[in-house]
């Protein structure tokens, strides 16, 4: 009977007009999921001598991954601690990490959770390190802040510990597509992307976005970033024959690639993904990343002198977007901590009142699930290493690939010439977490 009345249920819905554009049952985006359990009840310790704030990311200035973010996070507790604390006891970073996050740092995590004792944790430097705090934060009912990640399915799981202090994918795709739209016109641009998982999740959402602007690229050239030799990559590049690439991949291997076609000749515009207003893109690519266009996640200004004047000074080199959204995270959750007191729930509940939060980075306002909602702009880079903002010019009347074709609102778009360089993508795992609701 459950079947037969299933069946017709599903018929009459299949063949009902009104029904076949309705929206799915579940819209995870427009969910928000609050806590109401336990916790909020407790009252604060009297036996601490500190106050614990867990910090998951590579704790040495020097480190290229995660030093900017570790030296923006020391000099953030520094400053609180000057200003008196909480209630006179110190905050202390207490900081864990491991180069194998799926391994060992489930590990590391749970230690600073349940044996450290830790209020909060900052971190992590990336989409899968965010992930993996997440699993353990989601059952331990504490905030977990990410300056690093911009997966949008972060925030996509529902947990209401979890916050994104970066602007997501979705949000940095759309603008990005449009720029690419203004520029190529009626040429031929290729799209050059690492199956790593945010460079994978990136590359996803501006495809959807190009593909609502009826482009597509002539050529999409998946890599393995952790391969060593580019020759090959480089090679089938220049022999795409583009006016303009697209490339998508962290900031080492973007600045490589980059660096590599413009020794080859390559003289039209690039535009990239958001690491590429990283620091270490920057210094790598030198004057090779003239002229590129990206998002731009973090600006200087005003609000920023004193930052950056203070980070400058103490580490002697500027910081970054990372280094600006991690000092944005600290004193943010800070905040809440001096509101809340020395209580879990409290302080999660804190954290999300605080919303509209005016930092270094910009504004940091959550959305119903915790994710930082703030617009995102452009910027290109100038004089090897000056980012400015950059504006997106009104698109022309067609603004449809050449190599694309054009097609109307009910046709389908015609396939990429999609290739990968030696096969890596077959080898290479499939990307964590990235299944969509």
């Amino acid at each position: 009977m459950l079947l037969t009345l299933s069946g017709m249920i599903w018929a009459g819905h299949e063949n009902s007009p009104k029904h076949a554009s309705c929206a799915p049952y579940f819209n995870a985006r427009s969910h928000q999921t609050n806590y109401s359990g336990p916790g909020r009840e407790a009252s604060g310790p009297i036996d601490v001598n500190d106050v614990r704030i867990g910090y998951f990311g590579p704790s040495k200035e020097s480190d290229p991954e995660g030093g900017d973010m570790w030296c923006a996070a020391s000099l953030a507790i520094e400053e609180a601690n000057r200003a008196g604390g909480y209630k006179g006891l110190p905050f202390r970073l207490v900081a864990e990490w491991s180069d194998n996050p799926w391994g060992s740092g489930v590990t590391a995590v749970t230690r600073m959770v349940y044996s450290h004792r830790v209020w909060a944790i900052i971190g992590g430097i990336d989409g899968p390190s965010t992930h993996l705090a997440e699993q353990v934060v989601a059952k331990a009912r504490l905030a977990l802040l990410s300056p690093g990640s911009t997966d949008k399915t972060v925030n996509l799981v529902n947990v209401p510990w979890m916050f994104s202090c970066l602007p997501g994918d979705h949000l940095q795709a759309p603008i990005l597509a449009q720029a690419i739209a203004s520029h190529v016109g009626q040429n031929t641009f290729a799209l050059v992307s690492a199956v790593d998982h945010d460079s994978h999740l990136f590359t996803r959402e501006l495809t959807k976005s190009l593909t609502r602007r009826k482009l597509v690229p002539s050529f999409h050239l998946e890599f393995n970033p952790k391969q060593k030799e580019d020759a090959a990559l480089v090679e089938k590049m220049i022999d795409a024959g583009a006016q303009t690439f697209v490339v998508i991949a962290d900031a080492r291997r973007s600045a490589q690639l980059i660096g590599s076609i413009r020794d080859k000749g390559f003289k039209g515009r690039i535009f990239g993904g958001p690491h590429m207003g990283r620091r270490r893109f920057l210094q790598t690519a030198g004057k090779a990343a003239d002229g590129i266009v990206f998002p731009l996640l973090y600006t200087s200004g005003k609000r920023t002198d004193r930052f950056e004047k203070k980070f400058t000074s103490r580490y002697g080199r500027r910081p970054d977007y990372l280094a600006a959204h991690t000092y944005d995270a600290i004193h943010l959750l800070i905040a809440a901590i001096r509101t809340a007191g020395l209580n879990r729930a409290r302080i999660g509940d804190a954290v999300r009142d605080l919303s509209g939060w005016r930092g270094v980075s910009g504004d940091i306002t959550w959305d119903s699930l915790g994710a930082n909602s703030r617009p995102v702009g452009l910027g290109i880079i100038r004089n090897g290493g000056q980012c400015a903002p950059y504006l997106c010019p009104s698109p022309s009347t067609s603004v449809t690939s050449r190599s694309a074709g054009t097609f109307s609102k009910t046709s389908v778009p015609p396939p990429i010439q999609r290739t990968s360089i030696r096969s890596t993508l077959s080898r290479f795992p499939k990307p964590k977490c990235s299944r969509m609701p």
